[in-house]
């Protein structure tokens, strides 16, 4: 990065179902370094996130890694993005033995540009 030059951010927003059925909105905000795809997670130094790119308009496709636990996540700007974008993440994901998908709502708040969020999510704890 080049010096005095500002650090490069990206803000994620979803609303998260919670187990008492409360939706909660939540948001993630993701420091960027030139020249990689590794990102850091504010707040969260333990996780590690990785960038891949997107055939998807407006997605993109996002890997955590933190302490038991592994998951990837597609997010677009679309409330309704394209079919093609949705068989692409899972084509890319299918192979990786993963015990959920998970598709959350993907309404657009007021005012607010949201994205929708797909994830799988998987432990890295493993039986016997």
């Amino acid at each position: 990065m080049a010096v005095g030059s500002a650090p490069m951010q990206l803000q994620l927003r979803a609303t998260i179902r919670t187990k008492n059925g409360l939706c909660v909105p939540r948001k993630w905000i993701y420091h960027l370094s030139d020249g990689s795809t590794d990102l850091r997670t504010e707040g969260r130094p333990d996780m590690k996130t990785k960038l891949f790119s997107s055939a998807c308009p407006g997605g993109i496709m996002l890997k955590e890694t933190g302490q038991g636990y592994q998951r990837f996540l597609l997010y677009n700007r679309s409330p309704h993005p394209p079919e093609k974008c949705v068989e692409e993440f899972q084509s890319l994901t299918s192979c990786l033995d993963f015990k959920a998908f998970l598709l959350t709502p993907r309404n657009q708040g007021e005012g607010v540009k949201s994205y929708g969020r797909l994830g799988l999510i998987k432990s890295s704890v493993r039986a016997g």
